[in-house]
Protein backbone atom coordinates (compact mmCIF):
# COMPACT_ATOMS: atom_id res chain seq x y z
CA UNK A 1 0.00 0.00 0.00
CA UNK A 2 1.28 3.44 -0.95
CA UNK A 3 0.16 6.50 1.06
CA UNK A 4 0.60 10.04 -0.22
CA UNK A 5 -0.35 12.78 2.28
CA UNK A 6 -2.41 15.73 1.06
CA UNK A 7 -1.99 18.75 3.33
CA UNK A 8 -2.74 22.15 1.79
CA UNK A 9 -2.14 23.43 5.34
CA UNK A 10 0.15 21.88 7.92
CA UNK A 11 -1.76 22.70 11.14
CA UNK A 12 -3.33 19.22 11.34
CA UNK A 13 0.10 17.60 11.51
CA UNK A 14 0.45 19.10 15.01
CA UNK A 15 -2.61 17.04 15.95
CA UNK A 16 -1.29 13.85 14.35
CA UNK A 17 -3.39 13.58 11.22
CA UNK A 18 -3.25 14.41 7.52
CA UNK A 19 -6.03 16.38 5.86
CA UNK A 20 -6.27 13.57 3.30
CA UNK A 21 -4.26 10.72 1.86
CA UNK A 22 -4.15 9.23 -1.61
CA UNK A 23 -4.10 5.45 -1.15
CA UNK A 24 -2.85 3.29 -4.04
CA UNK A 25 -1.63 -0.26 -4.56
CA UNK A 26 -4.19 -1.91 -2.27
CA UNK A 27 -5.88 -5.26 -2.71
CA UNK A 28 -8.10 -5.41 0.41
CA UNK A 29 -10.18 -2.92 2.37
CA UNK A 30 -11.61 -3.37 5.88
CA UNK A 31 -14.45 -1.29 7.31
CA UNK A 32 -14.61 -1.58 11.11
CA UNK A 33 -17.66 -1.02 13.28
CA UNK A 34 -17.24 1.46 16.10
CA UNK A 35 -14.96 0.12 18.82
CA UNK A 36 -15.58 1.08 22.43
CA UNK A 37 -14.53 0.04 25.92
CA UNK A 38 -16.60 -3.15 25.81
CA UNK A 39 -14.68 -6.27 26.86
CA UNK A 40 -14.71 -9.66 25.13
CA UNK A 41 -17.78 -10.73 27.12
CA UNK A 42 -19.74 -7.62 26.13
CA UNK A 43 -19.39 -5.79 29.46
CA UNK A 44 -18.77 -2.05 29.61
CA UNK A 45 -15.40 -1.22 31.17
CA UNK A 46 -13.86 1.97 32.62
CA UNK A 47 -17.05 3.78 33.65
CA UNK A 48 -16.40 7.50 34.18
CA UNK A 49 -12.81 7.09 32.90
CA UNK A 50 -12.31 8.65 29.47
CA UNK A 51 -8.64 7.66 29.25
CA UNK A 52 -9.43 4.06 30.15
CA UNK A 53 -12.25 3.95 27.61
CA UNK A 54 -10.04 5.39 24.88
CA UNK A 55 -7.24 2.91 25.64
CA UNK A 56 -9.55 -0.12 25.52
CA UNK A 57 -11.27 1.15 22.37
CA UNK A 58 -7.84 1.36 20.70
CA UNK A 59 -6.97 -2.12 22.00
CA UNK A 60 -10.24 -3.43 20.55
CA UNK A 61 -9.55 -1.72 17.22
CA UNK A 62 -6.14 -3.38 17.09
CA UNK A 63 -7.77 -6.76 17.82
CA UNK A 64 -10.23 -6.30 14.95
CA UNK A 65 -7.41 -5.28 12.63
CA UNK A 66 -5.34 -8.29 13.70
CA UNK A 67 -8.30 -10.53 12.87
CA UNK A 68 -7.97 -9.27 9.30
CA UNK A 69 -4.15 -9.63 9.30
CA UNK A 70 -3.74 -5.85 9.56
CA UNK A 71 -2.29 -3.38 12.06
CA UNK A 72 -2.78 0.29 12.88
CA UNK A 73 -0.38 0.99 9.99
CA UNK A 74 -3.17 -0.12 7.64
CA UNK A 75 -5.69 2.43 8.97
CA UNK A 76 -6.56 4.98 6.29
CA UNK A 77 -9.40 6.88 8.01
CA UNK A 78 -10.76 7.31 11.55
CA UNK A 79 -14.13 8.50 12.81
CA UNK A 80 -14.08 9.33 16.51
CA UNK A 81 -17.09 10.06 18.70
CA UNK A 82 -16.95 11.43 22.25
CA UNK A 83 -19.59 12.54 24.70
CA UNK A 84 -17.09 15.11 26.03
CA UNK A 85 -14.74 16.38 23.32
CA UNK A 86 -12.64 18.49 25.71
CA UNK A 87 -12.04 15.49 27.98
CA UNK A 88 -11.19 13.27 25.00
CA UNK A 89 -8.68 15.81 23.69
CA UNK A 90 -6.87 15.73 27.05
CA UNK A 91 -6.06 12.09 26.34
CA UNK A 92 -5.22 12.24 22.63
CA UNK A 93 -1.62 11.46 23.53
CA UNK A 94 -2.86 7.84 23.41
CA UNK A 95 -3.20 8.22 19.64
CA UNK A 96 0.29 9.66 19.40
CA UNK A 97 1.69 6.74 21.39
CA UNK A 98 0.07 4.23 19.04
CA UNK A 99 0.27 5.92 15.63
CA UNK A 100 3.42 8.05 16.10
CA UNK A 101 5.98 5.21 16.27
CA UNK A 102 4.60 3.70 13.06
CA UNK A 103 4.50 7.13 11.36
CA UNK A 104 0.84 6.76 10.47
CA UNK A 105 -1.33 9.91 10.44
CA UNK A 106 -4.65 8.86 8.92
CA UNK A 107 -7.29 11.50 8.21
CA UNK A 108 -9.75 11.66 11.09
CA UNK A 109 -12.82 13.44 12.38
CA UNK A 110 -13.67 13.96 16.05
CA UNK A 111 -17.35 14.54 16.73
CA UNK A 112 -19.09 15.43 19.96
CA UNK A 113 -22.24 13.41 20.58
CA UNK A 114 -24.86 13.50 23.32
CA UNK A 115 -24.60 9.75 23.95
CA UNK A 116 -23.41 6.48 22.47
CA UNK A 117 -25.31 3.21 21.96
CA UNK A 118 -24.59 1.71 25.40
CA UNK A 119 -25.18 3.80 28.53
CA UNK A 120 -21.90 4.74 30.19
CA UNK A 121 -19.85 4.77 27.01
CA UNK A 122 -18.05 8.07 26.41
CA UNK A 123 -15.80 7.21 23.45
CA UNK A 124 -16.08 5.27 20.19
CA UNK A 125 -13.71 4.91 17.26
CA UNK A 126 -14.42 3.50 13.82
CA UNK A 127 -11.83 2.87 11.17
CA UNK A 128 -11.29 2.03 7.54
CA UNK A 129 -8.12 0.10 6.73
CA UNK A 130 -6.50 -1.14 3.54
CA UNK A 131 -3.74 -3.53 2.62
Amino acid sequence: MQRTPVNPWDWSLNFGFNQAEVITDTSRQLVCAGQTSIDGAGANQHLDDMRGQMGLALDNLEAVLAGADMTLANVICLGIYATDVDEALKHFDLFGMRFGPIQCAPPMSLLGVTRLAVPGLMFEIEATAAA
